[in-house]
């Protein structure tokens, strides 16, 4: 499912609004699609094989060497775009490591508006602000170079933002979820370790679950019965193509949530989002806070088989 609006429980805003009533006819659009999917049996038991815990490999969050000049942040002009739910500006790098599954171990929160921009000392391209419409902002750190640090951009795909020293804080990212679209299959760590995997439904041809790292936006409670009762939350992520959503999704973000039922785990029968039981997303709720980096691969290398 994709969604269109934001409700958090941590504040009340444009997002909650749009996500909480008048979004609603947006989601109908994608319950109604996703109902009347033909060829939707359900499917057989899945047996998940021992998960490959992902590859380990020298933090990109290193500190440069202290003899490293620092660039330069320009001039910041008026009248910047704020990235909000809709898609970001144009004009942002592409993630360098958008396939890489090393845990993201720092989150960072804007204090006020920063600008953001497209390389260190490079040029300002929009600001972030501390909320998107009411729903605090955490983003996984990818990259660190001197007095600079690059973070996975929200409302876009596989892209990142250079920000300066000053205007915000970290916090320790202790978790990551993995999602596999060949095996459909999403695996939540911790501290690096597989914890739990489960099966899933994902996006359907023309509209597949979008590759690469993004992250946990926020959550917003179900806003229809067929969601099983479990609140869903939205991600970092959006279609990679928007013009094969529905019109009234033109957009909206990929989501993670439950189902009515678990027919469909197996399948790739979405509009982009990533579907699992409810007591699996139930679990994530419980102990996955916004700002857990989630990366999606086609499929985890299968580890060697011990003598």
């Amino acid at each position: 499912m994709l969604f269109d609006r934001l409700t958090s429980r941590f504040g009340v805003g444009p997002l909650a609004t749009a996500f909480g009533v008048p979004a609603l006819l947006a989601l109908a659009l994608l319950v109604n699609s996703a109902l009347h999917h033909d060829g939707v049996s359900p499917p057989a038991a899945l047996a998940l094989p021992p998960t490959a815990a992902p590859p380990t490999a020298t933090t990109p969050t290193t500190a440069p060497p202290a003899d490293e000049p620092v660039p330069v942040a320009g001039p910041v002009p008026a009248g910047l775009p704020v990235v909000d739910y809709d898609p970001a500006p144009a004009g942002f790098p592409a993630d360098p490591h958008p396939h890489d599954t090393t845990p993201l171990t720092e989150g960072l929160s804007p204090a006020r508006r920063i600008a953001a921009y497209d390389a260190p000392g490079g040029r300002p391209i929009a600001l972030l602000a501390p909320t998107i419409s009411g729903v605090e902002l955490t983003m996984p750190v990818v990259q660190r170079r001197a007095g600079w640090t690059a973070v996975l951009l929200p409302s876009a795909n596989r892209r990142i933002a250079w920000l300066p020293e000053g205007g915000w804080s970290t916090v320790v990212l202790r978790d990551q979820i993995v999602v596999e679209r060949r095996p459909h299959r999403l695996t939540w760590y911790r501290h690096g370790e597989p914890v739990h995997s489960w099966p899933v439904a994902l996006g359907k041809p023309g509209q597949l679950t979008p590759l690469g790292r993004t992250f946990v936006l926020g959550r917003t409670p179900p806003p229809q019965d067929v969601y099983g009762g479990v609140d869903i939350f939205a991600l970092g992520a959006i279609p990679d193509d928007p013009e094969a959503v529905p019109t009234g999704l033109r957009g909206a973000h990929i989501g993670l949530h439950s189902w009515y039922d678990d027919a469909t785990l197996g399948r790739n029968v979405t509009n982009g989002c990533i579907r699992l039981t409810r007591s699996a997303q139930r679990k994530l709720l419980d102990e996955v806070p916004s700002g857990t980096p989630l990366v999606v691969v086609d499929q985890l290398p299968t580890p060697p088989a011990t003598a």
